[in-house]
């Protein structure tokens, strides 16, 4: 595992897009494995000003979101669709057309989990994933538990994980109970990863990371397996 400590979060942004721009120069066709939440908004901001200063072009990109709640219609200002329209495709040249996220408002999620696996088979698998870290150690929507899923499907959210997502809803009874998303399976089998941890409320997590050990309860701690992955957080994060 890469790990670099930088010093504010704009720094953690600048850096993770210095591996994006990197990897689309080398492979213009890349497929991207993008994520929502607060954290990943810096990244989308530095990649959004490289396009219009001409240093980078998404014309050729494909993109798989990591996860999308359910049920939820894609057009609802919380959902996942919408969060990666209004944060980045919208401000790019990538091919809406090309951009795929799972269905919020399939008739039947499990057959959607399936045929989400079988795009990314198709697709030749992801070049680059970009995750963030639930302060849990979640992973996507993988919640800390004695068994993982492989593969994408739907998932139940954790009360923790629901509270910290209210704030982006009216209420809490508005945030959705369920969520489609990939499993660790799908996301270990990306050839490059670059996780972004920030703020002091990610720093149990950050050092979980750091140590040796391996756990289900803590889901993040499965990135450790894979060979090229990438570590990027502040010092509100690692400090201490």
């Amino acid at each position: 595992m890469n790990f670099l400590v930088c010093n504010t979060y704009e720094e953690v942004s600048q850096e993770a897009a210095k591996i994006f721009e990197a990897q689309l120069k080398a492979k213009p066709d890349s497929v991207l494995g993008l994520a929502t939440g607060s954290t990943p908004l810096g990244l989308y901001r530095e990649l959004i000003r490289a396009y219009q200063c001409g240093g980078v072009d998404f014309s050729r990109v494909t993109s798989i979101n990591l996860d999308e709640y359910y049920p939820i219609e894609p057009t609802h200002e919380q959902s996942y669709r919408y969060f990666m329209d209004t944060n980045l495709f919208n401000h790019i040249n990538i091919n809406k057309e090309n951009t795929f996220v799972p269905n919020g408002k399939a008739a039947d999620p499990a057959a959607e989990s399936v045929a989400y696996d079988e795009r990314v088979k198709r697709l030749g698998g992801i070049d680059l994933q970009l995750l963030g870290i639930g302060e849990n150690g979640h992973i996507g929507f993988n919640e800390p538990s004695e068994q993982l899923h492989a593969g994408t499907h739907v998932e139940v959210l954790t009360e923790s994980t629901r509270q910290a997502n209210s704030r982006f809803f009216a209420s809490l009874d508005e945030v959705p109970t369920h969520a489609i998303t990939m499993g660790m399976t799908s996301i270990l089998t990306a050839r490059k990863i670059v996780l972004l941890a920030c703020g002091k409320n990610k720093h149990d997590v950050v050092m979980a990371m750091l140590d040796d050990k391996i756990t289900t309860s803590i889901p993040a701690t499965l990135l450790k397996c894979h060979p090229d992955m990438t570590l990027l957080c502040d010092n509100a994060a690692f400090k201490g």
